[in-house]
């Protein structure tokens, strides 16, 4: 394959962001867009010398290697279908879905099909990660607090359950998705929402949830989620294991043991880079390292869930026993 020739499902900011990053690439050609809105587009397309088109089936007959989903939530189920179906290899974006069933539907139907996968779970490529993970080894973790405090996004669907499925869903999925990495599977939620949602017009989120987690290790944490801020205030985690603390985010690791307190920088571009180059290797055959496979992507998706329906009903969520599809988190030889 000399070039990687790629569609984008979505013209909004997640799929212009892929298409910048994507047009970078010397063995990429973009080849088309679909979107609701022609228009959005029209105006992708055009910017990276690609074709609009009106229906996802439309884009499969141009006979693209690979197609990049970028929806909201509620839009998943019937692009990814088409495209398993074409037998395509199929990038994304997360939440995968706004409810469980639809993404349990579509894992089944990848895994039958056999089909390469990719998730935005973009954090698992941050070099950090493998140094966080470097630091825990051989180590018990015992406490974990994760959080994800930040605003409304400028986007009317976000607001709605069941468009979005909420803070945790939508936003939180990232820093679930590395406690899954770094502390293992979690077996039991607990969690709370204020039953208030943000002073947006039909929202009906909650403005705040507040979860309790508890591991298959024997640790224990906590989750928080809020949409009630003007700005960005933290995302991240912080882990406790036996003789050393770590807080991680999309722009450090700060690592406190017997050595002292050292901060090192996260590279957050590198990282959405890196989860694009690591897909288009495999589609292309050269390389093997997609950390975040469809399969994968759903113990993510279902612990939100799980957070998520605890909240709503007020009674702990266990989850089922888990099982990891490899490959998953970052290989040996990264460099941290």
């Amino acid at each position: 394959m000399r070039l990687c020739r790629v569609g984008l499902v979505g013209a909004g900011g997640v799929a212009r962001r892929h298409a910048r990053v994507l047009s970078g690439f010397d063995d990429v050609e973009l080849i088309g867009v679909v979107d609701v809105t022609s228009g959005a587009a029209a105006d992708l397309a055009a910017t990276h010398g690609a074709r609009p088109y009106g229906a996802v089936e439309q884009l499969l007959a141009a006979g693209p290697d690979a197609v990049y989903v970028c929806v909201p939530p509620f839009a998943h189920g019937p692009i990814e279908e088409a495209i398993v179906a074409a037998g395509v290899p199929m990038f994304v974006e997360k939440p995968v879905a706004v409810d469980l069933p639809t993404a349990e539907r579509i894992a089944g139907l990848v895994a039958d099909r056999g089909l390469l996968t990719a998730v935005g779970h973009h954090w698992r490529y941050l070099h950090v990660v493998a140094q966080a993970r470097d630091l825990l080894a051989g180590r018990a973790v015992r406490l974990v607090t994760g959080a994800w405090l930040d605003r409304v996004p400028p986007v009317d669907w976000w607001a709605r359950r069941e468009r979005s499925g909420g803070p945790v869903v939508e936003q939180a999925a990232h820093v679930l998705d590395l406690i899954r990495l770094l502390a293992g599977e979690v077996t039991e939620v607990t969690g709370y929402g204020d039953g208030s949602p943000p002073p947006v017009d039909g929202a009906d989120v909650d403005s705040v949830t507040a979860a309790t987690l508890r591991f298959a290790g024997g640790a224990v944490g906590t989750l928080s989620a809020a949409c009630v801020l003007g700005w960005k205030h933290r995302a991240g985690v912080e882990i406790l294991a036996d003789g050393v603390a770590l807080t991680l985010t999309e722009d450090a690791l700060l690592v406190c043991d017997a050595d002292g307190p050292r901060r090192f920088d996260a590279d957050l571009d590198g990282a959405r880079a890196a989860v694009d180059r690591a897909f288009i290797d495999a589609v292309r055959g050269i390389g093997d390292d997609v950390r975040v496979p469809y399969a994968e992507a759903l113990g993510t998706h279902r612990l939100a869930l799980a957070v998520a329906e605890s909240a709503r009903t007020g009674g702990a969520v266990r989850l089922p026993d888990a099982v990891r599809h490899p490959p998953q988190g970052v290989p040996a030889d990264v460099d941290g």
